[in-house]
Formats: structure tokens, sequence, C-alpha cells
């Protein structure tokens, strides 16, 4: 059963009124592209239980993750609100439910609203500051401790343990080598945190990936929580 969204959740009834006739329920595949930089962003997206990648590309073909979105956020926002061109691509990760709605019908419920207004800039704030968590990431932490960091952060926002993961996807969410990924996920199956077998990763141990991880793994999740937080306050 799909879980809320907490974006959703924490809007004032007046706003949700407003919004609620916008919204409808789709499913989301796995690895669909929803749009991509430079295009015009039509569709707000309220994940439930799908799990949506920010990614960046290259002109040689090469993408990097750099933020991920689930139940604690959108996707879409700040494009439906302002010139509508999308500055990255959003591909979904995990598939699943999410609610929908229309970019010009978004736009005209959050502007209506001031709490709105600041419930979304917060939001936006937030997936900035987790772009910048993870370019600081990938710069100064190793592959094991990113790897543990991403597994967790999927594994919280789907509400699942069981991650379909392909060693290709993870190397190319990682922006790393795909021997890289198989030689720390031998590494970690080994110690026992994780059992990993054609393209699915079970976390078996998630105190044990926690000590591996590196300190963005709560430092994204506390700067969600303020999120939350001031948008109920």
């Amino acid at each position: 059963m799909p879980r809320a969204n907490a974006i959703l959740s924490a809007i004032s009834p007046g706003d949700s009124a407003a919004l609620r006739p916008h919204l409808r329920t789709v499913h989301l595949e796995s690895k669909n592209v929803l749009f991509q930089a430079g295009d015009k962003i039509e569709t707000v997206y309220f994940p439930t239980d799908a799990v949506i990648s920010l990614v960046i590309g290259l002109s040689t073909g090469e993408v990097t993750e750099s933020a991920m979105v689930g139940n604690d956020g959108l996707v879409g926002a700040s494009s439906a609100l302002d010139g509508k061109i999308a500055i990255n691509s959003a591909v979904v990760q995990l598939p699943g439910e999410a609610m929908v709605c229309d970019a010009n019908a978004f736009k005209g419920a959050v502007l209506q609203s001031e709490t709105f207004i600041s419930i979304i800039i917060r939001h936006e704030q937030t997936v900035f500051a987790q772009a910048q968590q993870s370019t600081a990431c990938m710069a100064n932490h190793e592959i094991e401790a990113r790897l543990c960091r991403w597994l967790l952060r999927a594994s919280d926002l789907s509400g699942s343990q069981h991650l379909p993961f392909t060693q290709e996807f993870l190397a190319e969410m990682l922006g790393v080598r795909r021997t890289s990924v198989t030689t720390v996920a031998h590494s970690l199956q080994r110690a026992g945190m994780i059992k990993y077998s054609r393209g699915k990763i079970q976390i078996m141990d998630v105190e044990g990936l926690q000590e591996c991880a590196c300190e963005c793994y709560e430092t994204v999740k506390d700067q969600y929580q303020q999120l939350l937080g001031a948008a109920k306050n």
C-alpha cells in the first residue's frame, strides 16, 4: 500500500483542498525518464512509494545523481513555478506510486497561499543542500562509505530492504566504475551487511551499513527533518 507523501501531509487543509482536485495517482516504472534537462516541465510529482533520482548528464553520455527524492518530497516544483525549464533530468530509480499534478494547476494552488509557497521554498532549499552534500561526498569520501549511504537512503525512501539495483546502475548513480562497485559490494556481502545476486540487493544489517556510511547519510536526513518540522509550525 503506498505511503503518504510528506509534503502533501504538511500543507494546510485549505491548501490541500485547493490542490486535491488536480491530483491523480500514477504508477512510475523503473528507469522511466520523467523529464530531461532543458525540457519544459508539464507535471509535478509527489512520490508515495516510488523513488526518483535527479541526475546530471555530460556530453560524453555519463550521468551522476545529484539528489534522491521519495515520499519526503516532490519533483519539478521550482521549474513549475518559474520558467518551467528543467535544470536536470529526473529518472525513476525505484518503481511505485506517485501523485501527480499539472504544472499550471500546481502553480495556481501554490501562489494563492503564502504558507504553501514557504513550504515549497524550504523543500527546494533542502534538495539543493542535498545536491551540495552529494558533491562534497563524491570529492571526499571513499566509495564504500558512499555506497552504504546511498543504499540506506534508497531503503528509507522506498520503505523496503529489497532493492532491485544492478551494479551498472549503482556505478552510474555514484559516478564510479562498475569494477569499483563490484569490489565494494563483495566486501559488504562478506561482512554480512548485504546479500547481492542477479541485480537484487537485500540489506541484511542496517546498523552495520550505518556504521560504514559517511556522515552525509545523517546530514541529509537531518535537513529533511528540519524542513518538515518548519513546515508543520
